[in-house]
Formats: C-alpha cells, structure tokens, sequence
C-alpha cells in the first residue's frame, strides 16, 4: 500500500502501524511472524547426553564427519547471523513494516541455531578449536566468507530491488536452500541410520521447522520483486548460475575426506547434490511463476510456504524408509 509517510531509519514521517491498512495480518510476512511466535523453544531445554554418549562409541571416520556437519553448521549460523541485519534496514527503507518484523524473528531464530549447535559441542565433549572442519573448505569459506557477507551488506548503500534479489538468492536460496537444509536431510539420515543422536534429532526437527519459513520468505521477496520488474528474473537467474558451482563444492568438499571409500551412515554425494539441486530448481519455478502476476495478490500468497510443507513431507516419508530399511527407530516427527 502506497504512502506519503517514511518509515525509514533516520527519515522517519510516521509510523506504518498507525496507517489504515498498511500493517495487514493476512500479509504473507506477517502470517510467517504469527506462525512463529506460536512456535517458540529453546535450545536450553535439549537434552544431549544420549548424543555424548553415541558420539563415543563412533568410529574415527562417524566422528569426523559428524563433526564436520555440526561444525560447518555452528559457523555457518553464526555467518547468517552476524550478515542478516542489514535485510532489516533495507525493509524499513522500502516500508515494508511487516518485513522488518518477521525479519527480526528470522535474526533471533538464527542465533538460537547457532547456540543449539554449540550447545551441542560442549555436551559432546568438543571443546577445542574447531576451525579445522571448515578451513580445508574452500568452497566453503567462497560462500560464507565472502558471497554472503558482501551481497547483504551492499544493501546498507544500496537496498534496491536488485541487490535484494540477490541477497535474497544468496542468503535463503543458496545458504539455506542448497546447503543449510541440505545438509539437514543429511543430518537426519546419520540419525535415521542408526536410531542415534536423539538430541541432534530435536534440534534438526525444530531448526527445519524455522528454516522452511526462512525459505518460504526468501521465495516470496523474489517473488514481488520478479512480479513488478520482470528483469529481475535475470537477476535471479544469474546470481544462482554464479553460486551454484561453489555451493555443490561445500558439499563435494567434505565428502572427499573419504577418498575412494565410502561415507559412513550410508550417506551418498550424489544424493544430496542431487536434493540440493531439485529443490532450487523447483523453487525457482515457483518465483518464476510470479511474472506477470499482479503485486497484490503476491502478497496473500501461500505458494511459497505450501513448497516448503510439501519438501518437508517428502523429506519425512524418504527418512522414514531409510529407518525401516535400516531396522532403527524412527526419527522424530516434526
């Protein structure tokens, strides 16, 4: 809804929650706050002395890539922790109050990924620097070293709809699209194979549950943006043409640790490269979908979020063979 009134930080005219209409409940972003806030926990409360106690008893081999996962994750939520903040300011800058509010929960949940994950280290006994699982990474200090700190913060010069296509590409589609949940399918495949690591289980099922809001929210930025300039679907084209080599090295990278022998958990390259890649090209169907379509109904759309449910589902019934195939318990239910 257009406005006379600034809501920007340090232009400030007015206050978009005083404006009829302007701060709609029934907008996708604020749908996503609501869920949200419906949906809170608290890393605290996980209970990892199961997962101590399976860590122990791992091979050299289960121990190493265990903890090459869990450490990529740690810095990694950090890195989208640290880099968010700078989509807030650009939201308040195109006033878009209700953005700037979800965007605010977005950052909180992604700190408490971050402290689940070093939460985690501590009960497990891994208290040394743990740097050594991410510094043979290349690809992996390309994307969180540099890509994604310098696209989010160009939007503190310049918060166009371009530069936030590609954060937006960068930070949902790329970091958490094709690596964070991913690497989360994974995750719960290493749990899933063998009934183990019941607290690491809690913290995939409940940091999945904030992700796939977190995507569905980058899918509906690009979504508007591609819906009132139809050249900004090159934009997002482009940015993951340039991304997705490197991205598919993160994880290609940590696998060829193995060398020729085979990963343990049953866990395949091959298949998660394949995972990472169906989801971005099907989620990129979806903000291609939006050319052409008119702004307001883009805004009350659920498209984005129904996507991630039904990856989640998928996600659920293929983890749910890999247990009863491997005779183990089931994972948890999200």
């Amino acid at each position: 809804m257009s406005s006379t009134r600034s809501i920007a930080h340090g232009q400030r005219t007015g206050y978009a929650s005083l404006e009829a209409g302007r701060l709609s409940f029934e907008s996708f972003p604020m749908r996503l706050f609501t869920k949200g806030n419906a949906r809170h926990w608290n890393p605290a409360d996980i209970d990892f002395s199961q997962d101590a106690r399976d860590v122990a008893a791992m091979t050299d081999e289960e121990r190493w890539l265990t903890s090459a996962l869990a450490a990529q994750f740690l810095a990694g939520e950090e890195s989208v922790t640290q880099d968010l903040q700078p989509f807030i300011a650009a939201m308040a800058a195109e006033g878009r109050l209700a953005d700037e509010m979800y965007l605010t929960q977005f950052l909180y949940e992604e700190a408490k990924h971050t402290e689940s994950f070093r939460r985690w280290f501590d009960a497990v006994g891994m208290t040394d620097d743990l740097h050594e699982f991410v510094d043979f990474n290349d690809a992996y200090t390309q994307i969180f070293a540099q890509e994604l700190p310098a696209c989010l913060h160009a939007l503190h010069d310049d918060p166009s709809p371009a530069n936030q296509v590609r954060a937006s590409v960068t930070y949902n589609h790329v970091v958490e699209g094709a690596l964070a949940l991913t690497g989360y399918f994974g995750w719960s495949q290493v749990c899933a194979s063998r009934g183990i690591l019941p607290g690491m289980q809690r913290v995939v099922k409940l940091i999945g549950d904030d992700e796939r809001r977190h995507m569905a929210w980058g899918t509906f930025t690009c979504r508007r943006h591609v819906a009132a300039d139809d050249a900004l679907w090159t934009v997002v084209n482009d940015r993951l043409e340039e991304l997705f080599a490197p991205a598919v090295g993160v994880i290609a990278n940590t696998f060829d640790h193995f060398g020729d022998e085979n990963p343990p958990f049953g866990i395949s390259v091959d298949e998660m490269t394949e995972y990472a890649a169906d989801r971005l090209n099907r989620r990129l169907g979806t903000i291609e979908s939006a050319r052409g379509a008119d702004l307001l109904s883009i805004d009350t759309d659920a498209d984005p979020e129904r996507l991630e449910e039904t990856f989640h589902a998928e996600d659920q019934a293929a983890l749910q063979q890999v247990a009863a195939s491997d005779d183990a318990p089931a994972i948890a239910q999200a």
